[in-house]
């Protein structure tokens, strides 16, 4: 059973903060070896709204004087997710991680709601979606599905 209430969810006898998309999405990772797709279902909804409210941090790739946010290119038709993370520390580690990747680079750290994203990449048919946490977690929520029922 999933209820929201503004600043708590409560899901299968366990209150969660809202705005806590990480433990949301480690409790969806642990439900997909144990759960019911009921229970996939109704966590992944709720974290669509989350995401949709949240503010999350984001790479800015400084290169040669442009800015750009960091994406993650997939396959070999330029399809791609915008990675987000949920603290500083998150972000912190995957500008690491892409620095040893890319051998170079200069970032910086911004931040922007889940709504606003999915907004401004909106008529971009190459964005997929936000990639929660990458690359240390595996998770990603397609633009499509981020909403906010409340609205």
């Amino acid at each position: 059973m999933l209820i929201s209430f503004k600043n708590y969810t409560y899901f299968n006898g366990e209150i969660m903060e809202a705005n806590n998309v990480k433990e949301l999405v480690e409790k969806y990772i642990e439900l997909e070896e144990t759960g019911s797709e009921e229970e996939l279902h109704q966590l992944g909804h709720e974290i669509d709204h989350e995401v949709y409210r949240n503010e999350f941090f984001l790479i800015i790739n400084q290169r040669d004087g442009d800015e750009e946010i960091v994406a993650l290119l997939i396959g070999e038709n330029e399809e791609f997710f915008l990675p987000v993370y949920t603290s500083e520390d998150e972000t912190k580690e995957a500008m690491e991680f892409f620095l040893q990747q890319e051998g170079s680079g200069e970032f910086k750290i911004e931040t922007a709601k889940g709504s606003e994203l999915v907004e401004a990449y909106a008529d971009d048919e190459e964005f997929l979606g936000l990639a929660i946490n990458a690359p240390q977690c595996d998770f990603v929520v397609f633009a499509e599905t981020v909403h906010d029922c409340e609205e």
